[in-house]
């Protein structure tokens, strides 16, 4: 008999029935008063999954969830699946038309939206060429002005009821969510995972970041990015406890901290910098595990984390490869190193995680670059941890896997470790001259600065050298700098010639939901007019 005949297909599924089964009684959720045990997570999952069912879902149908880090939101990672349906979580900051092009594109049939984002769809709500139905959730922190499609979230629950389902597919290869990109240089693409990629990346999730059943995970990232980077599935797989979190803002994040002693969360490192620098942060008296990724950390926050009580994990990936792909995994001889030079090392992309294939640094041929830390190629990956490919999209698919790995877009080099480090995307290097210089490296120099909470580096539009870089500096609350001092700590941190020719202060930085700087925004104001390009 064939060996597949024994093989139980892979799928997340499977780890809230076990987590029900094992802990049914232990808090599974908390948001505000709301707690939801184990064996409640699992029964409302599967009410929700025949509610969608009676709903005229079918098998591979999409269905559409436009709602923040609220207890309905992880519920949908398993209701949706359960049902045989796929998920779309949709980016809660997105404009009226980026909803609708997503909803359309999906082919979505029903919409889970949040009262309080309800004004976002409203104006398209009687346009939508799939959308049978729309659902609104009505949040008591926030039920927005009332205003609904009429079909509430508790009259879906009504039409389902408490029958067993099979937390098992019998394809682990069937699209399980799509997540759409950013689309900051074009309509956004719709990212296939499948159920056996987020299987395993969930395991990836609970040993890089040492969950345990004793976690308390906050949700500062959203889970409509990556699905969260998997952890609805990682941490409901280990039987910890999630604690929603419906606003990212510094006074909510140390509230529930000391609350509830909260063990872990995720976040870009704009989100570990809000953390840091709240009025209300402390030293902590326990260790807290921050995983990292979206921008690498500068070595200035690693070591400012670390003195608060935090341990920062860094890891590395996109949306196309269900959030992490790297891990920098720690080495005990650089307990020995000066802190400087320990958080550099620290600031490093690292290798791939346990469930992922080796990624590799490669040349316009595809050959591996030198592993001196210096020669700079694309850094591409493969295997099970990258997407099925775009969903209806053909030509988008064949290109992102030209020569059969999946071109990520960043450039970095490797180091003779193994470990690779991101210099930057491709579009955002600076061409100085003829010189590289990487926005990167600037950046983590103008952060070193006492004085500096964050910073953008761009190149900008010069007669004699084509361009030249340019930081936006965000100043720390209180403190004060001019950009001549700025630019003069940046040349001693790195060679004269990277440093920026100009400095900006400004309030604030323009960035997506997840903390990432958009950086087309202001390279749009700087080469306007210009025959140049204007990079996405």
């Amino acid at each position: 008999m064939p060996l597949s005949v024994w093989n139980t297909q892979l799928t997340p599924l499977a780890f809230l029935r076990r987590s029900a089964d094992v802990y049914p009684d232990k808090t599974a959720i908390v948001y505000g008063e709301r707690r939801h045990t184990y064996a409640e997570f699992a029964a409302e999952a599967t009410r929700v999954a025949h509610a969608l069912r009676g709903s005229g879902v079918e098998p591979g149908d999409r269905v559409a969830y436009l709602l923040p880090n609220v207890p309905e939101m992880l519920v949908a990672h398993f209701a949706v699946p359960l049902a045989g349906a796929v998920l779309v979580a949709i980016n809660t900051r997105l404009s009226t038309d980026e909803v609708r092009y997503i909803l359309d594109h999906s082919g979505s049939t029903v919409l889970v939206v949040d009262a309080a984002l309800y004004p976002v769809v409203a104006p398209v709500a009687g346009e939508l060429k799939t959308v049978e139905e729309i659902i609104t959730v009505v949040d008591p922190a926030n039920p927005g002005d009332g205003i609904g499609s009429g079909v509430r979230y508790d009259d879906l629950l009504a039409r389902g009821n408490d029958e067993p389902l099979p937390w098992t597919v019998a394809d682990e290869d069937a699209t399980l969510s799509i997540n759409y990109t950013s689309g900051t240089t074009g309509k956004p693409k719709g990212v296939m995972y499948h159920h056996r990629g987020a299987h395993l990346n969930s395991f990836g999730e609970i040993i890089h970041s040492a969950h345990t059943p004793d976690s308390v995970y906050l949700w500062t990232l959203p889970m409509f990015h990556c699905n969260g980077w998997c952890t609805p599935w990682a941490l409901t797989a280990i039987g910890g406890t999630h604690v929603c979190l419906r606003e990212v803002r510094g006074d909510a994040i140390w509230a529930l901290i000391k609350e509830h002693r909260v063990t872990h969360l995720n976040g870009a490192p704009t989100v570990v910098t809000t953390i840091l620098r709240a009025p209300e942060a402390e030293q902590l008296d326990y260790q807290l595990v921050i995983t990292t990724a979206g921008a690498p950390p500068s070595p200035t926050t690693i070591l400012a984390m670390e003195k608060k009580g935090f341990r920062i994990v860094h890891v590395y990936g996109l949306t196309e490869t269900y959030g992490p792909y790297t891990v920098n995994q720690y080495q005990r001889a650089w307990d020995s190193l000066e802190p400087e030079e320990r958080a550099s090392r620290q600031a490093r992309q690292g290798v791939g995680m346990l469930c992922a294939d080796r990624v590799r640094v490669v040349d316009e041929n595809m050959r591996d670059v030198a592993a001196d830390g210096v020669a700079m190629g694309e850094i591409v990956m493969r295997g099970n941890n990258v997407m099925k490919g775009y969903y209806e999209d053909v030509d988008g698919t064949e290109k992102a896997f030209a020569g059969g790995w999946f071109h990520s877009g960043d450039l970095g080099v490797m180091y003779p470790d193994g470990y690779i480090e991101l210099r930057d995307r491709a579009k955002d290097v600076v061409i100085s001259g003829g010189e590289n210089i990487s926005t990167i490296e600037v950046e983590q120099a103008i952060v070193s600065h006492p004085a500096v909470l964050e910073a953008a580096v761009i190149g900008v539009p010069d007669e004699k050298w084509g361009e030249v870089p340019k930081g936006f500096v965000v100043l720390a609350e209180g403190e004060s700098a001019t950009p001549e001092e700025i630019i003069e700590h940046v040349k001693v941190k790195i060679a004269r010639y990277k440093a920026p020719k100009t400095v900006e202060i400004v309030a604030e930085l323009p960035k997506t939901s997840t903390g990432k700087v958009q950086k087309f925004e202001l390279r749009e104001k700087e080469w306007s007019g210009q025959t140049s390009r204007i990079r996405g």
